[in-house]
């Protein structure tokens, strides 16, 4: 019996919060809606709530502002919407502070987490999954050797973590992708890319017997 309610929770947990996630997300993005006119609600005219017809609007609202961004008028636009909000003293700090961190991450030229390290962290004995990020120049500068600047995630929360300087002798490149490595941090080590490995090796016994 118990074995049965296990298997069970398998199947639903996952769907559950699966589901739970998207009608957060879709939640969110459907109070756009609300941006427009009332008589232009589509609860208005059609007299009934369509869920996702936010989601729609809001992927319109991005794909019309990196239009209008991409030319000297929408880039003027935005540049003065940037320095009139690097005015505000509060909104100043926020603003700035986000804007530099998905810039480096969204950017398609980026090398945010490009590299998969393992470094010694919390004790020399201890080796942890980090990630490799960019180094200030003025940090590199006051060190005597070689450092890599890296950026330590807690599990099961990848977003939280810390941020570190560590002799580049001392870290261990893995040849590992970083969605690899964030599935290994949330699931702590449950899911790993030992699947993966099964499946080449039947399939090269598979391929050595034809």
């Amino acid at each position: 019996m118990k074995r049965y309610f296990i298997t069970g929770l398998l199947i639903w947990v996952p769907l559950g919060i699966t589901l739970w996630v998207l009608n957060l997300l879709i939640g969110s993005m459907d109070q756009s809606l609300l941006l427009l006119p009332e008589n232009w609600q589509p609860q208005a005219w059609l007299g009934f709530r369509i869920p996702g017809l936010g989601v729609i609007l809001t992927l319109l609202v991005i794909l019309a502002t990196g239009l209008a961004a991409a030319n000297i008028i929408g880039r003027r636009l935005v540049d003065f919407w940037e320095s009139f909000l690097l005015r505000i003293p509060v909104v100043k700090t926020i603003y700035n502070s986000v804007k530099q961190v998905s810039d480096t991450l969204l950017a398609s030229d980026s090398h945010a987490f490009r590299k998969v390290l393992l470094v010694r962290y919390p004790h020399p004995d201890a080796w942890s999954i980090a990630f490799q990020t960019k180094l200030p120049e003025t940090v590199a500068s006051e060190l005597p050797e070689e450092h890599v600047a890296v950026f330590i995630p807690t599990a099961p929360s990848p977003v939280n973590g810390f941020y570190f300087f560590v002799r580049k002798s001392e870290t261990i490149e893995l040849d590992m992708s970083v969605d690899m490595a964030l599935k290994t941090i949330v699931s702590m080590g449950v899911a790993t890319d030992g699947g993966a490995a099964k499946k080449d090796k039947l399939r090269s016994r598979f391929a050595g017997n034809q």
